[in-house]
């Protein structure tokens, strides 16, 4: 067998669609992924009062888990975490593997959605402290 002569790529050709349209393709797969997987999205954020002060917390399902799996506790798989921002804290909390309503905790802080309107905030500092919650109009 003879020397293979090499064979040229027309660059013009990789893309046979323009620029624009390939654009409009990314955007209609992106929003396929979240209307299939909707813990892609950002995650709703809610607010509470908290001894007096503003607290926002959001709930995220995390990038990792899939949202069919077995152990699936108030709409949070394991891998989700709850963000909390109060007062000059900001907390990111794992979920726990606790039975019944979703719960958070680093072992020190600790949020829990046993009553979404009046959510569960405490601090293990030595003793327990617990900070009242209510949902803030």
């Amino acid at each position: 067998m003879g020397p293979v002569a090499p064979q040229t790529v027309d660059n013009d050709a990789v893309l046979p669609i323009p620029a624009g349209a390939f654009l409009i393709l990314l955007i209609l797969l992106g929003s396929l992924v979240l209307v299939l997987h909707p813990s892609a999205a950002v995650a709703a954020e809610q607010h509470f009062l908290c001894d007096g002060d503003p607290l926002l917390a959001r709930v995220e399902n995390g990038p990792v888990d899939a949202a069919d799996i077995p152990n699936t506790s108030g709409g949070t798989v394991p891998g989700a975490f709850v963000v909390l921002q109060w007062r000059d804290l900001h907390l990111q909390l794992p979920r726990t593997n606790n039975a019944g309503a979703p719960s958070f905790t680093d072992g020190r802080w600790w949020w829990s959605l046993e009553d979404p309107a009046h959510p569960r905030f405490r601090l293990r500092r030595g003793r327990v402290q617990e900070f009242a919650c209510s949902s803030a109009p």
